[in-house]
């Protein structure tokens, strides 16, 4: 076995790095001001085209980067080290959007791996957020072939932004579970209500209905029927990048709170002389470094298909608990260090603290990811915590 970045993962990491170097100058801003202006997008949107990391989970004869699951890890473990949820703006398309036809992909995908447009995905619901299976929003079928779509859908991250929505919705008389394309111009399509969250993020989480919106026979992405399993792909990948990203915060939260330790003095001493602190940074290192190891052995683990879908599904869901709890716990312990300063927004670790609350609830709340790793424990009993073997 062996751990060590291969040339490649070390090249890609230094290039991350150095983005997310690059992106970082814009967290103040988008603090004060809850966003940033039309001219930082574009920036930022010519440093990612120049670092080769735009779609990373894209194929590279579509125009995106083409990394391993990960590879991707290893790059978005950097970009999680941005507050403002400014790693967004490094834009990995839905990997949903694998399953469109070629002239889907030409229509939607392609300009997304461009930059040059972006897409939403639309699941949860006023009644469907823990529980996607009670979804209200319906598909009714036309006499032309079409589909006529109706109902609510909640916290649709980057929605403000998107120019089209990955719409989860029930389909036909059998009420069967479909992905749909929508552009977000479509007449009948309203964005209710735009919340303001405990964090701040680069983009927004609006509400949107649809009343009586008309969409092509073509609207369907993958085939009718098939959303919640697209959907449940989405989910194994993306608790997977979550992980990496906590993971990133949490290391830039403990090297800031060292340093701070180590130059602030009380009672004549640097703080960092002192063994309750000294605790607190022991246990942060010992948080990431085990989910980092372990985030980065299911990520291996699922390049290399050693494994079927729903152990690998469980695995996702241990990586993003576990690393999206304990990353918690780092920038709780690293606001503690600083103190009164922690406590303040121009200062990054009181930023992470708000946005890494959500790492517990979106993609599935923690409650979730609990309830998929017994439910795998009870019905195929303790493979899930096994490496596979070579032979």
């Amino acid at each position: 076995m062996d751990f060590r970045l291969t040339a490649r993962q070390e090249e890609l990491r230094d290039s991350a790095r150095a983005l997310t170097g690059f992106i970082m100058k814009y967290e103040l801003d988008c603090e004060e001001n809850n966003g940033l202006p039309p001219q930082a997008h574009t920036e930022i949107r010519d440093a990612v085209l120049d670092s080769g990391l735009q779609a990373v989970n894209m194929p590279a004869e579509w125009g995106g980067a083409g990394l391993s699951i990960l590879e991707q890890v290893t790059v978005q473990a950097e970009l999680g080290r941005l507050t403002g949820a400014l790693w967004d703006m490094v834009w990995r398309p839905a990997n949903a959007l694998s399953f469109c036809t070629p002239e889907q992909r030409e229509r939607y995908l392609v300009p997304v791996i461009r930059g040059q447009h972006r897409d939403c995905y639309a699941v949860s619901e006023p009644e469907a957020g823990s529980d996607p299976q009670s979804l209200r929003t319906t598909a009714t079928r036309t006499e032309d072939g079409g589909w006529v779509l109706n109902g609510e859908k909640w916290f649709v991250t980057v929605g403000d932004h998107a120019d089209f929505m990955i719409v989860l919705a029930a389909a036909g008389e059998e009420g069967a579970p479909t992905l749909f394309l929508v552009d977000k111009d479509t007449p009948g399509i309203e964005m209710t209500r735009v919340p303001r969250w405990m964090h701040t993020f680069v983009y927004e989480h609006p509400e949107f209905t649809f009343t009586d919106v008309r969409l092509p026979a073509d609207a369907v992405l993958g085939e009718v029927g098939t959303g919640y399993d697209i959907t449940r792909s989405w989910f194994t990948e993306e608790r997977l990048m979550i992980a990496a990203r906590t993971i990133g915060a949490a290391e830039r939260a403990l090297e800031l709170a060292r340093d701070w330790a180590v130059q602030r003095r009380q009672f004549g001493s640097p703080i960092a002389d002192f063994q309750l602190i000294q605790g607190m940074l022991a246990d942060c290192a010992v948080d990431i470094a085990v989910n980092r190891a372990y985030t980065h052995q299911v990520a291996w683990e699922v390049d290399e298909g050693v494994l079927d879908r729903k152990t690998l599904h469980a695995k996702a869901a241990i990586a993003k608990l576990s690393a999206s709890e304990a990353s918690g716990r780092v920038i709780d312990r690293c606001l503690q260090i600083f103190g009164g300063r922690g406590y303040d927004r121009s200062y990054p670790v009181e930023r992470l603290y708000r946005e890494l609350r959500v790492d517990r609830i979106w993609e599935g709340t923690s409650e979730i990811q609990r309830l998929i790793i017994a439910g795998e424990l009870v019905k195929r009993g303790t493979g899930v915590l096994r490496m596979p073997s070579s032979g």
